[in-house]
C-alpha cells in the first residue's frame, strides 16, 4: 500500500537521522580530544580516581569499542546512571515527562487556536482597524521575551489578585491529571498562556500572509462565483489550502518545545524536562545531558513525522513519495 511505504520510508529516514545525532553526540562527549574521565570526576581528582572512572565506564578501551557498546545501551533503552544522584536516566526523564508534556500540549492547542484564528480574521478584514490591531499585537507579542511576559502574569493574574483575596491562578508548581485535572489544568493555566502568546504571533503573522494568497487564487473565485457563502469559501476552500506552511512551523515548533521549555518552566517552578536540563549542565552530568539531547531529537522526529502524514490527509494533491 502506498501509505504503508510512505510510512516506512520515513520511518527509515527518522530512524537515520537519530543513529546520526547519537553519533554526533557521542563524538562530542567521549571521541573529542579532551578528558571525559576527568570532567566526570571533577577537577579536584586525583590520578587514582580519574583512572577508577575511566576504568568503570569502559573509557580505556578502543574508541570503536565504546562506540558500539554506546549504541547497544542506546537500542535497548539504557542511557545510564546520573552522576549527581545515581538514578537511572530514564527514571529523571519519566518525571520530567509528565510536565513538558502538560505544558507543551496544553501550549500548542492555546497557540494554535489562538493564532490561526486571528490569522483568518485578519485576513478577512484586511486593511481594516481589525487588520492592524491584530498585526500590531502579534508584533508585540513576538518580541516580547518569554521570561518578561511569564513574570508580568505571575505578576498581575497571581501576585496583585492574591492580595484582593482572589486565589484563581497558583504561582507554580505542578499537579498530576492523574490526581485532580481541575488542579492541573489551574496550575498550568498561566505557563500556558505565557507560551500561547509568545508563540500564536508567529501563527497570526503566517496564517494572514499565507491566506491572503490563496484567497486571490483562481478556483476561490470560481467558488464564489458558484454562489458559495464567503465563509465557506474561505474557510473550506482557502484555510485547508493554507494549513501545509502552518503545519510545517507547527511541528517544528511542537517538536523543540517537548525538548525542553527551559525558560517557561524556570519562570513557574515546573519541574520538567527543562528544569531538568538546566541541572544536568550545571553538574556536568553528561547521561543525563545526553539521554535529553536524544529525546529532544526523538521528539522533533516524531512531530515531523506525523506533519507528513497529515499533510497527505488534508491533501489529496499530495504524493506519497
Amino acid at each position: 500500500m502506498p501509505l504503508l511505504r510512505f510510512l516506512a520510508r520515513r520511518i527509515a529516514l527518522g530512524a537515520v537521522v537519530m543513529w546520526t545525532v547519537a553519533t554526533v553526540v557521542f563524538v562530542m562527549y567521549f571521541a573529542a580530544p579532551h578528558d571525559a574521565a576527568r570532567l566526570i570526576a571533577g577537577r579536584q581528582a586525583d590520578p587514582d580516581t580519574v583512572a577508577a572512572v575511566s576504568r568503570n565506564l569502559g573509557l580505556d578501551r578502543p574508541l570503536l569499542a565504546q562506540y558500539g557498546s554506546f549504541l547497544g545501551r542506546l537500542l535497548h533503552g539504557n542511557l545510564g546512571y546520573s552522576y549527581t544522584n545515581s538514578e537511572p536516566v530514564t527514571t529523571l526523564i519519566g518525571q520530567g515527562v509528565p510536565v513538558t508534556v502538560s505544558l507543551a500540549i496544553g501550549g500548542a492547542v492555546l497557540w494554535l487556536l489562538l493564532g490561526v484564528s486571528v490569522g483568518v480574521l485578519a485576513a478577512v478584514k484586511r486593511r481594516s482597524l481589525v487588520d492592524r490591531a491584530t498585526t500590531g499585537l502579534a508584533l508585540l507579542f513576538y518580541s516580547m521575551p518569554t521570561f518578561l511576559l511569564g513574570e508580568l502574569l505571575l505578576l498581575g493574574l497571581f501576585y496583585e489578585l492574591h492580595l484582593l483575596g482572589f486565589n484563581l491562578f497558583p504561582g507554580g508548581g505542578f499537579v498530576p491529571f492523574t490526581r485532580d485535572p481541575v488542579q492541573w489544568a489551574q496550575h498550568l493555566l498561566l505557563p500556558w498562556l505565557t507560551i500561547a502568546l509568545v508563540s500564536a504571533a508567529t501563527y497570526t503573522r503566517l496564517t494572514r500572509a499565507v491566506l491572503l494568497d490563496v484567497l486571490g487564487e483562481d478556483y476561490i473565485r470560481t467558488a464564489r462565483a458558484k454562489g458559495l457563502s464567503e465563509r465557506r469559501v474561505t474557510l473550506h476552500h482557502g484555510l485547508r489550502s493554507a494549513l501545509a506552511p502552518i503545519l510545517t512551523q507547527f511541528g517544528l515548533d511542537v517538536g523543540t518545545l517537548l525538548g525542553g521549555v527551559v525558560v517557561t518552566e524556570t519562570v513557574f517552578g515546573l519541574p520538567g524536562l527543562g528544569q531538568l536540563l538546566i541541572v544536568s549542565i550545571s553538574h556536568q552530568d553528561l547521561p543525563t545531558t545526553i539521554g535529553l539531547v536524544l529525546l529532544a531529537s526523538a521528539f522533533v522526529v516524531v512531530a515531523n513525522l506525523v506533519v507528513d502524514v497529515l499533510y497527505v490527509v488534508l491533501d489529496p494533491r499530495v504524493r506519497l513519495s
